[in-house]
């Protein structure tokens, strides 16, 4: 139970510091795909959301035993009283994996690959009709991303509903570099920008049934660049299921 509570709590703290995050910026970081091969013919599937409806799908298969390709999707589409937020994005990856340790329980993968998005973002204020329009920045953007992941597998279980249940621990670096390809400031053209993202992400599974896992990611992204509307300023929370498949013994 102590672990169960240690888990609880560094969840709370995290969606303390997402409801704290600025969404100034034009750009939200996606959930990288974190398969963790292990054999080739593996599989991965994976699905999140987090608490503003942001939904991310994550897909890989593993096609020889030290090659993987990895494709990631997501889409928001939040509207409030003082904002309305809309991204889509996509990419895909290939990259080199590799099982380490004396039993085999660590991963280390390798990613690189690339994405084209979209984001309609409208700052809003109140109005005797409702909400009004302040500034709407709309703009298509690619991104070139490096990704390292690493995971271990615990020895120790957590014993939970009547049954011992697998705990992963694993972090993704990922190195992004966002650029416009256009950009429109209250509908009319404006200057394009670029920046180099840092996007650091924590993640923990916990194994629900053979392949399949629920798991917790939080992380957040630091930008290199000084801008004023492709910049840092958004977090990572979600809650998701993880499936994997064809996992050799």
């Amino acid at each position: 139970m102590r672990k169960v509570r240690n888990f609880l709590r560094f969840a709370a703290v995290s969606l303390t510091g997402l409801c704290m995050a600025s969404c100034s910026s034009v750009y939200l970081p996606n959930v990288p795909a974190t398969p963790m091969f292990s054999n080739a013919g593996e599989g991965y599937l994976g699905a999140h959301v987090n608490v503003k409806g942001n939904l991310s799908g994550t897909a890989g298969i593993a096609f020889t035993d030290n090659l993987a390709i990895i494709a990631n999707g997501s889409y928001i589409n939040s509207k409030t009283d003082n904002q309305d937020f809309k991204q889509q994005l996509v990419e895909g990856g290939l990259g080199y994996y590799t099982v380490m340790g004396a039993q085999k329980r660590s991963v280390l993968e390798f990613y690189a690959g690339y994405g084209i998005g979209s984001t309609l973002d409208i700052d809003k204020r109140a109005s005797t009709t409702g909400s009004d329009p302040v500034e709407t920045r709309d703009l298509d953007f690619n991104k070139i991303f490096v990704q390292a992941n690493f995971s271990s597998t615990r020895k120790n279980k957590l014993r939970l509903f009547g049954k011992q249940r697998t705990l992963n621990y694993g972090t993704a670096i990922r190195l992004s570099r966002i650029k416009m390809d256009r950009f429109d400031l209250n509908h009319a053209p404006a200057a394009l920008e670029e920046n180099l993202f840092i996007e650091p992400v924590f993640f923990t599974r916990m194994e629900l049934n053979k392949g399949l896992q629920l798991q917790y990611t939080n992380g957040w992204n630091i930008g290199l660049m000084s801008n004023d509307y492709l910049k840092a300023g958004n977090a990572v929370f979600t809650l998701g299921i993880i499936y994997n498949f064809g996992k050799k013994k």
